[in-house]
């Protein structure tokens, strides 16, 4: 197996470039399917998706503390 990607592994090295940050987001997506199980439909399950991997913070009604003096 190790042959069979001797090219890729010799340009990781050679490059300093890995894949960890597309299998950290499929990894994200993944999770976030598992915890879209029941939803109606694919379109809501892909728009939880984009809103989670955008880093979009959009603030929440009734989420703001409020600090008494």
């Amino acid at each position: 197996k190790i042959m069979r990607h001797k090219d890729h592994i010799l340009n990781t090295i050679e490059l300093g470039v890995t894949n960890a940050r597309i299998e950290a987001t499929n990894n994200k997506i993944k999770l976030l399917i598992r915890k879209a199980y029941g939803f109606r439909d694919v379109d809501s399950m892909i728009d939880m998706v984009l809103l989670y991997c955008s880093d979009l913070k959009i603030p929440l009604p009734n989420r703001n503390r409020v600090k008494y003096a």
